[in-house]
């Protein structure tokens, strides 16, 4: 089978297309044949090795992944071969066919392509662990979206207006603004702008967001915490811009205010029943039609490299998408 390859942390640009031999599913596992994956930021940074984790070298990169079963493995009863099917693993997507725990897989919703299916559980689950699981956003709260264009910014756009909210979102260009209204943000800002807390408390009557999603990081941060609530919650969903920001306690103290982590893979490994719950609770969405990826771009197998490079210089708009035989 072909199969990406980073044979030593540091530029991308030397990830190599090998053949390697086909997995076979192990008990409790399921071999499937990929049709799609959806790289993103986190992939890029592990081929760099930026991420909090680094795979034994070499190792196939990817996460995101959608495709059809062709084997299981002793034990398995939830799958057979021809269902289709999309799931995570922390490396290891890109490639025709990969082994993944059966307890880790999901059916693909019915109106969902390969394509949709492998640009979904990443940025959906991460605005769902955020925004349900531990920011507690509820219907008639405003929710302050940071990075929105981005996958798991619009997917926080999108789900935060389903449960209710107001959502105010920022992003970088007339294009990518243009997306972010269109899933539904009531109000959008210029994230070119660095002092944003003025017109967040103008549109919210001087109180504020009452929750903050931030995948940013840096000066967003340091600025969110002039714009948010009392008794707000800031969600520290990833440090994009680079700079990990410090937090001055005595503002937590004088807003009573929360900062929470937000780990969406890291809280179903913790906690596996909570992350069950979370995929069910992602599929029934997708099945009735009330959350829907954006694809920026549509790529081919041969085509990791462009990608990254597209990721690296912020051109993607929701998430690009390699795909074959659909």
């Amino acid at each position: 089978m072909r199969a990406w390859r980073c044979h030593g942390f540091g530029d991308y640009h030397a990830l190599t297309v090998e053949s390697l031999p086909v997995p076979q599913a192990a008990a409790g596992e399921v071999r499937v044949a990929v049709r799609a994956i959806a790289p993103g930021f986190p992939d890029m940074l592990m081929v760099q090795g930026l991420y909090q984790l680094k795979p034994p070298l070499p190792f196939t990169p990817c996460a995101d992944f959608s495709g059809v079963v062709v084997e299981v493995g002793e034990g398995v009863a939830q799958f057979k071969p021809g269902d289709r099917v999309m799931g995570v693993v922390r490396f290891g997507a890109a490639a025709d066919f990969l082994t993944v725990k059966a307890s880790e897989l999901l059916p693909l919703p019915a109106r969902f392509n390969f394509a949709s299916g492998a640009a979904y559980l990443v940025a959906y689950k991460t605005a769902y662990v955020a925004l349900v699981v531990r920011g507690g956003l509820k219907a008639g709260e405003t929710l302050l979206v940071h990075g929105a264009a981005g996958g798991v910014g619009l997917a926080a756009v999108e789900l935060g207006k389903h449960l209710g909210a107001t959502v105010i979102a920022l992003a970088s260009s007339d294009e990518k603004r243009a997306v972010v209204k269109a899933k539904g943000a009531d109000h959008v800002l210029d994230a070119r702008e660095p002092r944003f807390r003025e017109a967040v408390k103008a549109l919210t009557g001087g109180r504020g967001a009452d929750v903050i999603y931030d995948p940013v990081g840096a000066d967003v941060f340091d600025e969110s915490l002039h714009c948010i609530a009392v008794f707000g919650r800031l969600l520290v969903v990833g440090f994009a811009a680079g700079r990990i920001p410090q937090l001055p306690v005595n503002l937590a103290l004088l807003k009573q205010i929360s900062i929470v982590g937000v780990r969406a893979g890291e809280y179903g490994r913790q906690f596996p029943a909570g992350g069950q719950a979370v995929n069910q609770a992602l599929v029934a969405l997708a099945e009735a039609g009330h959350l829907t990826p954006h694809i920026h771009r549509h790529y081919g197998f041969d085509d990791l490299v462009r990608v990254l490079d597209s990721i690296a210089a912020r051109e993607v708009i929701g998430r690009v998408v390699m795909h074959w035989q659909e």
